[in-house]
């Protein structure tokens, strides 16, 4: 596989980068560049790129950490890939890289959600262990949303006593 260059969008090009994967997967929900600087403030957003210099976008991730509050600690892991780049191992790589981040930031309990329309993402989800525990539309949209949590072996292990 060739080499990803994976970075936080830390200028305004990057966050422009990390919308456009996020607005070309989910056409339904597409956010403007005031509402991605705000997600930026509050979620781990990177974007992923292919070889050296500037490079060919190939996708971005968002990890949402866990709030705190009673219960399990709930963080959301969000891999995107391009269609033109899936099925290279690229998403793995990036999926892989959130959840790391995911259990860094304390997480005990790691979701995601896929817009049903992205079957390759679902599909994707569903591999790596994920089982859906709500679907749902949001208004004006005719495509359902599912909320998946990962289960089983693959689950991320719970820390402290």
């Amino acid at each position: 596989m060739a080499q990803l260059r994976i970075a936080p969008p830390d200028d305004d090009a990057a966050l422009a980068d990390w919308r456009h994967v996020h607005n070309t997967i989910i056409p339904s929900a597409p956010l403007s560049a005031a509402e991605v600087r705000e997600r930026a403030g509050r979620n781990r957003l990177e974007v992923a790129y292919l070889g050296d210099g500037p490079g060919t976008l190939v996708g971005c991730t968002t990890v949402r950490p866990p709030k705190e509050g009673p219960g399990p600690a709930v963080a959301t892991v969000i891999a995107r890939i391009l269609p033109d780049f899936r099925r290279r191992g690229f998403g793995t790589l990036l999926y892989t890289r959130g959840l790391a981040q995911a259990r860094e930031l304390g997480a005990e309990v790691i979701e995601t959600v896929v817009w049903t329309a992205n079957e390759d993402g679902l599909r994707f989800a569903l591999r790596r262990g994920f089982t859906a525990f709500d679907r749902y539309l949001l208004p004006g949209d005719d495509v359902e949303w599912v909320d998946l949590r990962l289960t089983g072996e693959a689950a991320p292990e719970r820390t402290g006593s």
